[in-house]
């Protein structure tokens, strides 16, 4: 289970990185979106992948305590965050990054934010609406993993948000969080993404429960990244000898890449996680990946270098790359 699969790092990566490439043009487009909070700014950055265009938009943000982190003491994940200056008074920032693929034929979302759930959220249906897309016109919603700030937008308001959407989750998850007995020993703050978990299947019976990796289209495809949760995957968008691996909950700002043994309180398997980055985390750096991660700063791109024996991310050069 804890294997990490070559086929993530298959990335075929051209002579020129892809973000700094002339096949990388990128935009940016800020305006107010209409949510709860009307002085709310929506931002969202495009590129081009081969012939997707991959949209990054956020649901909003919600700060995480320092104590949250595990294998690490509150102290020294502040002293981290403050070193870089990071540190806000609630902890650190956790962005929720969404990512619109647009392949021409069918827009497919990747994971649809926490949606009021949690923190200052909910500004995805806005984001969609500066495009001028509606949730209707949605095709395909993948979810990376059943926590409620992954698909709390699918069923916010006890609603089918995105009605005509194909919904893609891996089984492992389905089968844990709508699991009653799990629910029932699992602490409180993991109750809501039982409770989500559960109405997601009621509201979409005709979810696509996956079974390992998988192309969901034609250039699109699911990699397996449990640890995280025991259904955790990611997404690769792959044209043209250009890739982009959309990683989800494999990277959370200031304590990684630099430190793998550092998690999070909402992992399920701590051990397993842990395992995944320290495989991950190198290689991403040898193949020189453009990554894609939910909870990174806005718009989530970059990639993992090494640097001096150690490991950081560098945000990509998304704009202006024309």
């Amino acid at each position: 289970m804890t294997n990490l699969s070559r086929r993530a790092f298959a990335f075929a990566i051209p002579a020129v990185p892809v973000a700094l490439g002339s096949a990388l043009a990128a935009s940016v487009n800020t305006a107010k979106a209409r949510t709860a909070d009307p002085k709310a700014l929506v931002p969202s950055a495009q590129i081009r992948i081969g012939r997707f265009t991959v949209t990054a938009l956020v649901d909003g943000f919600a700060d995480m305590p320092f104590g949250y982190f595990t294998g690490s003491t509150p102290e020294q994940v502040e002293e981290g965050a403050q070193a870089i200056s990071a540190a806000k008074p609630g902890g650190i920032r956790f962005v929720f990054n969404q990512y619109l693929v647009d392949d021409g034929e069918r827009l497919i979302l990747i994971d649809t934010g926490p949606a009021g759930a949690m923190g200052k959220t909910g500004q995805l249906p806005g984001a969609l609406e500066t495009m001028g897309i509606t949730r209707e016109d949605i095709g395909a919603v993948i979810v990376t993993h059943m926590h409620v700030d992954h698909l709390g937008g699918l069923v916010a308001g006890g609603s089918r948000n995105f009605p005509n959407s194909d919904v893609y989750v891996d089984r492992r998850d389905v089968a844990y969080w709508t699991d009653p007995a799990k629910r029932i020993s699992a602490p409180e703050f993991l109750k809501p993404s039982f409770d989500a978990s559960l109405e997601l299947v009621r509201l979409y019976p005709d979810l696509q429960a996956m079974d390992g990796e998988r192309q969901i289209a034609p250039g699109v495809s699911i990699i397996d990244l449990t640890g995280h949760t025991p259904g955790h995957i990611g997404v690769r968008i792959e044209d043209g000898g250009q890739s982009l691996l959309m990683v989800s909950d494999m990277l959370f700002p200031v304590v990684h890449p630099s430190n793998p043994e550092v998690g999070f309180l909402f992992e399920q398997d701590r051990p397993a996680a842990q395992i995944m980055r320290e495989r991950f985390f190198p290689r991403a750096a040898e193949e020189k990946a453009l990554v894609a991660a939910t909870h990174m700063p806005f718009p989530g791109l970059g990639r993992i270098v090494a640097d001096g024996g150690k490991l950081r991310w560098i945000p990509a050069e998304w704009a202006h790359q024309e």
